[in-house]
């Protein structure tokens, strides 16, 4: 997970309020919300088109799956293994 700097927090978190107050749901929203962003930011086939690039959009969203899972759904699979035993 890239921790952003406490001091550049208050901007990105701007966004997420905004995010939360406009009620975006993860239920097609939040993929929405992000492709648009990516689409965005990508831009149109341009000079700056590259493999690199792409990839580098894909690594990130890759990373936020990553990131859930291991600090929401590890645990969450620990406590159901307590809870209901193991395999």
């Amino acid at each position: 997970m890239p921790y952003i700097k406490q001091e550049d927090r208050p901007a990105m978190n701007v966004v997420v309020e905004a995010m939360k107050e406009a009620g975006v749901k993860v239920n097609g929203d939040l993929n929405y919300v992000i492709f648009k962003f990516c689409k965005d930011t990508i831009g149109p086939v341009t000079d700056e088109e590259s493999y690199n690039r792409y990839k580098n959009f894909r690594g990130e969203l890759m990373e936020i799956r990553d990131e859930i899972g291991r600090r929401y759904l590890a645990p969450y699979e620990d406590k159901a293994i307590e809870r209901n035993g193991d395999v």
